[in-house]
């Protein structure tokens, strides 16, 4: 028997018990009151059932009834939703916007339209915030706790502990796995599971064994046709209350290099970043980065699948991870980064670099990151002077991490976790 009949039966025969359907009135009352008389009770009770949050008739896939929030007429709720908007810059506040897009579907397409990305606005809102390009003008300002007995490492947006406090707002977690060859900084939205299937997983970081070389890898949706759900295991997701897991592949987005100190002289490290998921044409005029706009678990995204060099799709499992390098049409157009050269400080003994007052403990850790451009790239001077990341330590176990545009917090978190390897031949 087909499931749209079986259903369909079943909700006659449930419609016909009068213990059911006195149930069902008692269920929804919370949601529809009664009428006052019994015959319109009757009618409200029929009317009620045959309106069920399941909709077969009509449609192929379930729909959600969303309440009666969502009848508020289009004006009225674009003006509510942009004024509380316009009223909380920050967090915890910031909160309050993130509760109206979980009112129903309409206030939840209208708060996606009128809150602004990380670039333009210059703050976070959504977690998707966390993989968007910073702001172009001033960075954002965060920072980062180490626990040593769980090597345990925690993003924070805000100054410091001692300035934040509780209003610090938690952004991403990394746990340290070590592994015979490597080691891996597995980084998640939630500390709650730090396994490579949780919801929460979005990337790692990846280091060779002499901890010299790191690949940072993003979680992205898998596009294969013979992984896409069919409409019986979307009803059995539907029933079960619980969201389709997205097979994701590991895509290698950048590469970090540290350069070896053989004769072991005394200085800081050097180090060069290429970010392949990064154009040079960002920095130049006119130019933008790539701003996603969902996570790979998100069934709702369709955006375009991801080529390789022979123009081919990627048919892999669940979890499954790209270890080689990109093309090289994408290692030319891609930015690189090099740390900014200090300066030796005569009175101090010391090499010192400007962090402007963030910095407040030397440490070999401490660094500067500029755009690394050759004369053939058309980037003003005064954008290869700027600084897109800076990393540094203020306390024990405490550091600042400063980023703008065209990095995301996901992708400046990963270049400072390789700050904090084992580099016995870079030091």
């Amino acid at each position: 028997m087909p499931l749209k009949t079986f259903i369909r039966e079943f909700g006659n025969i449930s419609n016909k018990s009068p213990a059911r359907k006195d149930n069902h009135r008692r269920g929804r009352s919370h949601i529809a009151p009664e009428a006052s008389s019994s015959s319109s009770s009757s009618s409200s009770s029929s009317s009620s059932s045959s309106s069920s949050t399941l909709s077969l008739a009509g449609s192929s896939t379930p729909i959600i009834e969303q309440g009666q929030w969502a009848n508020l007429p289009p004006e009225l709720l674009l003006d509510i939703i942009q004024r509380v908007e316009t009223k909380e810059k920050c967090w915890p506040g910031r909160r309050d916007v993130v509760a109206c897009a979980s009112v129903c579907k309409s206030w939840r397409e209208i708060t996606k339209e009128i809150v602004k990305t990380p670039e333009q606005c210059g703050f976070f809102t959504f977690p998707i915030s966390l993989k968007q390009p910073g702001p172009r003008d001033a960075p954002i300002q965060c920072f980062i706790r180490r626990e040593r007995e769980t090597s345990t490492y925690r993003l924070h947006l805000g100054l410091s502990p001692a300035l934040s406090g509780d209003l610090s707002k938690p952004l991403l977690v990394a746990k340290r796995v070590r592994r015979a060859t490597c080691s891996d900084f597995m980084i998640y939205l939630k500390g709650d599971d730090f396994s490579k299937s949780s919801n929460d997983y979005i990337g790692k970081l990846r280091s060779n064994f002499l901890g010299s070389k790191f690949n940072i890898f993003e979680s992205q949706p898998q596009y294969d046709s013979t992984a896409q759900s069919t409409p019986r295991s979307r009803w059995k997701t539907y029933l079960k209350s619980v969201p389709p897991k997205v097979p994701t592949i590991s895509l290698n987005t950048a590469s970090i290099s540290y350069e070896l100190n053989v004769l072991r002289t005394k200085g800081p490290r050097r180090l060069k970043c290429i970010m392949y998921s990064i154009p040079v044409s960002s920095l130049e005029e006119g130019g933008t980065a790539r701003t996603p706009t969902a996570f790979a678990n998100c069934p709702d995204e369709d955006p375009s699948p991801p080529v390789d060099s022979k123009g081919k799709k990627p048919r892999m499992g669940f979890n499954s991870t790209v270890c080689g390098k990109p093309p090289k049409s994408v290692q030319s157009t891609a930015l690189a980064l090099k740390n900014k050269s200090p300066r030796w400080h005569e009175q101090l003994q010391c090499w010192c670099l400007n962090f402007k007052g963030r910095v407040t403990v030397a440490s070999v850790k401490n660094f500067q990151l500029v755009a690394a451009a050759e004369p053939g790239h058309n980037i003003a001077v005064a954008e290869q002077d700027k600084v897109i990341l800076q990393f540094g330590k203020i306390g024990k176990d405490i550091f600042t991490m400063d980023y703008r545009y065209p990095l995301s917090a996901f992708q400046a978190f990963a270049i400072c976790l390789s700050s904090f390897g084992t580099k016995p031949v870079c030091e």
